[in-house]
């Protein structure tokens, strides 16, 4: 008996939802059916839409370094060769760089990969002919009802091409001359990330000493907005023991940054983004509302669009502005993965769009400008505004929709009087809310403090801002020691 059912049911019953960027869930929960009925859900979408025909299209596919991707992998392309289309097997490559190679040739792509979060889930990226899925592409993948197919297909034998990866990298060492980084001792952090190869490779080519560290064997979670404790440490002693200008790394699926200064110090992400807009002469940058408000106080652009956090809304946003008329349009999130949406011009180069979240530009264009001065200057020349962000996992949900709805209600006397109940006196005043993406909350001391469920994980994110790493960090501490206690709260 034939079994159909919606992406939007199946969804619902096994917890694999779209998040901020793709279907994520456990790995248990992922299994070979529900993989494939996505898979055939976003092909009817596009058949559907007119980008891919009823038979004989090509999808790229590609993954991350998880134990769990292959796996998936196969499920997805058994569904595409089911549905009669052909799949194109890119490897083990960065999402960005799978990403720009199905733009290029007019196709869709799918990308396993669960990103920074634990190896215990994983995901499943859509992208059009076009470029990322938004979120009224999301809405049309849910309502698609599609046949499930129980069968576990042995692993397929496809061939492998390499393109992705070459045009990627030429992408770079056609912009930037082959001297870029003579000189440069630069280190990079393999970790478990899926560019940790092709990062030395490009670093070479434009002619820096790199020096390979941290490979990794086991996939390792690499959060770019929750660095832990030992990946701070490391990194400082890395650049102090072989004596680094920078230290660079991406996470798992290679489209968001990791950069440190000539000390060690990670910068970062939402720095890392204003840095490199300037770089590239950008006038118009769209950015989540968790982003450091460096960027409009820099006065470096013409624009600063705020958008909700994902990936989706900022090219949203990026795209509003070209159809007004901008140029020189770009895009990035605070976890640094930086999105061109405007071709730029440097010394007779040109740098084509690539409206997907991205972690080598950035890379790239904050190493070229330590020509003039070390990282740690390029840093200071901002202005002196703070962020940190730290999570709580294993955050249900419904909970945190719960105590965050209590900041919503009411007047605005009474959302302050509620706050203060949450979080105590000590913080301050709080003189504005701001509800684009879960509850951003000002306070009269011109700190800030911003509360959001992920939109991929049972996480609570907390971000901060202040006028002093210090005392960001010690907002996000008192906050994060509350919003714990609200668990114990529920528990009672």
């Amino acid at each position: 008996m034939t079994t159909t059912r919606s992406i939007a049911e199946l969804m619902e019953s096994s917890g694999v939802a779209f998040g901020t960027s793709g279907a994520r869930g456990t790995v248990a929960a992922m299994s070979n059916a529900l993989c494939r009925a996505y898979t055939a859900g976003f092909l009817h979408y596009l058949s559907e839409q007119g980008e891919l025909p009823p038979s004989g299209g090509e999808v790229a596919l590609a993954g991350d370094l998880r134990s769990s991707t292959p796996r998936i992998a196969n499920a997805v392309a058994a569904e595409i060769i089911a549905l009669g289309h052909h799949p194109i097997d890119c490897g083990e490559i960065p999402t960005p760089a799978l990403t720009l190679y199905a733009m290029q040739r007019g196709i869709p792509s799918i990308m396993i990969t669960g990103s920074h979060i634990p190896e215990t889930m994983n995901g499943i990226k859509f992208n059009k002919p076009s470029g990322e899925i938004l979120k009224a592409d999301e809405a049309g993948i849910r309502r698609q009802r599609v046949v499930l197919r129980e069968e576990c297909d042995p692993p397929l034998a496809l061939p492998r091409t390499r393109d992705a990866e070459r045009n990627y990298l030429q992408r770079y060492l056609d912009f930037y001359p082959s001297d870029l980084l003579r000189g440069r001792r630069i280190g990079v952090y393999q970790n478990s990330s899926v560019a940790r190869i092709l990062l030395v490779e490009v670093l070479s080519a434009l002619g820096a000493t790199v020096i390979p560290l941290g490979y990794s064997c086991d996939f390792l979670s690499v959060d770019t907005e929750a660095l832990r404790p030992e990946q701070l440490d490391a990194a400082r002693q890395w650049v102090a023991d072989y004596q680094l200008d920078s230290l660079v790394s991406t996470d798992g699926d290679g489209d968001r940054p990791l950069l440190s200064d000539e000390q060690g110090n990670w910068l970062r992400g939402d720095l890392v983004g204003i840095l490199c807009a300037r770089h590239l002469g950008c006038r118009v940058v769209a950015t989540p509302v968790s982003s450091n408000s460096a960027v409009e106080r820099s006065g470096w652009f013409d624009q600063v669009r705020r958008t909700r956090i994902g990936s989706p809304y900022v090219i949203e946003a990026m795209q509003q502005a070209l159809d007004e008329g901008q140029r020189y349009v770009a895009g990035y999130e605070a976890n640094g993965g930086f999105l061109l949406a405007d071709s730029v011009a440097r010394a007779g180069r040109t740098l084509a769009p690539l409206p997907t979240r991205d972690a080598l530009l950035p890379i790239l264009a904050l190493l070229a400008e330590t020509v003039t001065a070390p990282i740690s200057r390029l840093s200071a020349s901002l202005p002196a505004r703070y962020t940190y962000s730290d999570r709580l996992v294993e955050f249900p949900v419904a909970q945190s929709q719960h105590y965050l709805a209590t900041l919503r209600d009411g007047s605005l006397a009474q959302r302050q009087q509620q706050f203060h109940t949450l979080f105590g006196q000590t913080l301050g005043k709080v003189v504005a809310f701001d509800y684009t993406d879960g509850v951003r909350i000002t306070l009269d001391n011109e700190r800030i403090l911003h509360l959001r469920p992920s939109g991929n994980a049972p996480e609570l994110r907390c971000y901060s801002e202040a006028e002093s790493a210090e005392q960001a960090a010690q907002l996000n501490r008192a906050g994060m020691e509350k919003m714990a206690g609200w668990l114990t709260d529920a528990a009672r």
